[in-house]
């Protein structure tokens, strides 16, 4: 068959490139205005593609082809002894990050910039504030960003897993399925930036993990990026436990919002003692984040504000 071809060498490059049932490879096709033939090579793991279409246009999607993997090895293969100087130029418009779907991410509220400063400039940040006001998000974006740049080997995401009805143990399947909903909300902020096969394979490589807070006691986590959500669902000892779990080389994001508390006995927040422990800790910086930042629906802000109004009239 005549045509351009193109190889793709492994299966993390035919699931970045295809996509789920092959859903962005049909997607390219219509904004290429080409038609694209996959053979695969079981044997080899690999495929090899077949252009066809206007000379122009097939060049053009080989092209982009080609980007899409240097985006991807950018962030998965991020060299130990690189430079913050090595990394990709900046995005446009003073923007972090640009997505996998091409959105450009910039704060949007002085919080949030105080915040993504707080994160480059310091090892450990505390974000605090009600949801929808990019805590967790802003500090999946800097995550990204440290690990393309080479500032950091992997990415550590955690959350407590606070049991409600149902015990892990009666729950089915292995750790990794059973502990899956209560990191869903980190897996989303990822989808969102990386799209959801480069997410896959980062998580197959261990380049970014995903573990119960639970889990990380006796680990030692250096060259990494670690970010700890909801945790305002910590006991004080486990927020002692995950802090001192901070490695040479590592700097730590620890998100939550107080008003959230799920713990049984909510005056034993690890993040609300934190708060009073660390205030005088130099190089431990906190953000503190008000419904104002809501990035969600306009309707967040307004629900937000009239149960802050209710609980001042009902102590």
């Amino acid at each position: 068959m005549n045509g351009r071809k193109f190889t793709l060498k492994n299966r993390e490059e035919i699931l970045t490139i295809l996509g789920t049932q092959d859903e962005d490879l049909r997607e390219l096709e219509r904004a290429m205005k080409v038609q694209i033939f996959v053979r695969h090579h079981p044997e080899t793991e690999s495929a090899e593609l077949t252009i066809k279409g206007a000379p122009a246009a097939a060049e053009k999607t080989v092209r982009r082809l080609r980007q899409t993997l240097e985006e991807f090895y950018a962030v998965r293969l991020a060299p130990a002894d690189a430079k913050p100087q090595d990394a990709p130029p900046p995005p446009p418009d003073g923007a972090l990050y640009k997505t996998h779907y091409g959105e450009l991410v910039k704060p949007r509220t002085d919080n949030q910039k105080k915040y993504v400063e707080a994160i480059l400039a310091n090892d450990l940040v505390v974000g605090v504030g009600p949801a929808g006001t990019g805590k967790t998000y802003l500090a999946a974006v800097c995550a990204l960003r440290a690990l393309r740049a080479g500032e950091v080997k992997r990415i550590i995401l955690t959350r407590p897993i606070v049991e409600a009805g149902e015990k892990l143990g009666y729950l089915p399947g292995d750790i990794a399925e059973k502990v899956n909903p209560y990191l869903r909300p980190l897996y989303d902020a990822f989808h969102a930036l990386l799209g959801p096969e480069k997410f896959r394979a980062l998580r197959a490589d261990e380049i970014i993990e995903t573990v119960p807070l639970a889990y990380m006691r006796g680990r030692t986590l250096e060259n990494a990026f670690i970010i700890l959500d909801e945790a305002q669902n910590t006991l004080p000892e486990q927020m002692k436990m995950f802090l001192t779990r901070m490695g040479m080389g590592s700097r730590m994001v620890v998100t939550g919002d107080v008003t959230q508390i799920d713990l049984q006995e909510k005056d034993r927040s690890g993040l609300v003692l934190a708060r009073g422990i660390l205030k005088k800790v130099s190089g431990v910086k906190f953000v503190n984040f008000s419904a104002r930042d809501v990035a969600r629906h306009p309707l967040v802000k307004d629900i937000l504000n009239a149960y802050d109004s209710w609980e001042e009239e009902h102590p």
